[in-house]
């Protein structure tokens, strides 16, 4: 098995001619006759007992030659495509089959490569960086969300229903008169003023006192998710069975006791500002290299195949069908409830998909013209380091991801470390 030719008939788009010989398609016809003969009735024979030549003659001399070309197929491209020396994508291969007979086979496959690509002025980039400065503001607001976190509700009975307050209420929606699927609930809790419901339903039960009974008038905005309900009139029949309020907890000693490990307000309150000040200065950080990754994007020169685009999207598609599968949700149902179609998702990747194809193939053209070449040391800390993220053996890790895809992604992540460093921050 061998590579013919190689020529480029597009861009980004090669044309390969391979060769089988006549012993490799032999040994492969003779496996697909062991693997059919079982299924395969002869005259004068007992069910899979004819003998190859027999089975031949009778059938015509090329009924093995789809399995076995079908069999050596894909390791007679993946030989010839690194014989080329070429990058090749995942796409659709045009597949021919020039010539067959006892000698061997010749084929065709049209491949899709990586683009060729120019980028220059990625060192000294002009970027700016974030304020990481903390406030005492900040850490009250920080207190702030941890005593929200720590309050408890208590019913209140002698008012009506206030913004912020918490009603318990039962509910259900009518269209023209009729009861609508999803519009009726009981005894939940809706906070007022949280925008949880439809435009205008919460304010109508500020000022209800508890044990009231109303109707709320409300119109369903024109992007609903339901189509049936867009833009139509409903009334819903609600009932206040009570009103609740956040107690905070007091801001002292004993309450950071009781949500921290320190002991004093003042140990506590330093602490946070210390974590606050890591965390900006990680959000800065990233927000650098968020900078430097669209100043990339916009140097980046190349012509790339729209299959590099979609694969990213199918990647998305696949992570993000992922994503719903572990909370429990299928693509369908998440269709169905959003009123997406698949068309619609796809598109909502698309620029994101377009962004990451071209950052990474500016990582890798830059990975390639300073010479960045991962150390087996860094090989062997990456494999490590994914084996204690998925709390596996490092060598079942090789098992599943070979070395040469580990090292052009540690060989990208390098290349930005290398434009980050000279970049110019202000």
């Amino acid at each position: 098995m061998g590579l013919k030719s190689s020529n480029k008939i597009d861009t980004n788009r090669y044309q390969l001619e391979i060769e089988v010989d006549a012993e490799a398609f032999e040994v492969a016809l003779n496996k697909a006759f062991l693997k059919e003969n079982k299924k395969i009735a002869i005259p004068g024979f007992r069910k899979g007992k004819a003998p190859r030549k027999f089975v031949e003659k009778y059938y015509g001399e090329q009924v093995f030659y789809e399995d076995a070309v079908n069999a050596l197929y894909p390791e007679a491209l993946e030989k010839a495509i690194e014989e080329a020396g070429l990058d090749v994508i995942e796409d659709k291969i045009d597949f021919d089959v020039k010539s067959i007979g006892k000698e061997g086979f010749t084929f065709t496959a049209a491949v899709t490569t990586k683009p060729e690509v120019t980028i220059e002025g990625y060192k000294g980039l002009e970027v700016t960086k974030k304020s990481t400065e903390v406030t005492d503001q900040d850490v009250e607001d920080e207190i702030k969300r941890v005593q929200e976190r720590n309050s408890r509700l208590v019913s209140v009975e002698d008012r009506a229903a206030q913004k912020d307050d918490v009603a318990v209420i039962d509910f259900e929606g009518f269209v023209d008169g009729e009861a609508f699927e999803g519009g009726k609930g009981d005894a939940y809790s809706l906070t007022l003023g949280s925008n949880q419901f439809i435009p205008g339903f919460e304010d109508q039960i500020i000022g209800h006192k508890p044990d009231e009974e109303f109707d709320v008038n409300v119109t369903f905005p024109e992007d609903y998710h339901a189509e049936e309900l867009k833009g139509k009139a409903a009334v819903f029949k609600v009932k206040l069975h009570e009103l609740k309020v956040r107690e905070l907890p007091e801001v002292d000693d004993e309450f950071v006791k009781d949500v921290s490990e320190f002991d004093t307000l003042a140990d506590y309150k330093e602490d946070l500002k210390k974590k606050l000040s890591e965390r900006r200065e990680k959000e800065a950080q990233d927000d650098v290299e968020n900078q430097l990754i669209d100043k990339l994007v916009e140097l980046v020169q190349a012509e790339i195949p729209e299959a590099m685009y979609e694969n990213r999207v199918n990647d998305s598609m696949r992570e993000f069908a992922y994503r719903l599968q572990s909370q429990g949700l299928s693509m369908d149902s998440y269709m169905k409830y959003t009123g997406m179609d698949m068309d619609a998702m796809r598109a909502g990747f698309r620029p994101q998909a377009e962004r990451q194809v071209k950052v990474r193939l500016a990582l890798e053209k830059i990975a390639e013209m300073e010479n960045i070449t991962p150390s087996a040391e860094d090989i062997d800390a990456e494999y490590q380091k994914m084996a204690d993220q998925y709390k596996m053996e490092a060598d079942k890790i090789k098992a599943f991801i070979p070395e040469k895809d580990l090292v052009k992604d540690i060989a990208v992540e390098k290349a930005i470390g290398l434009v980050r460093d000279s970049a110019k921050i202000q």
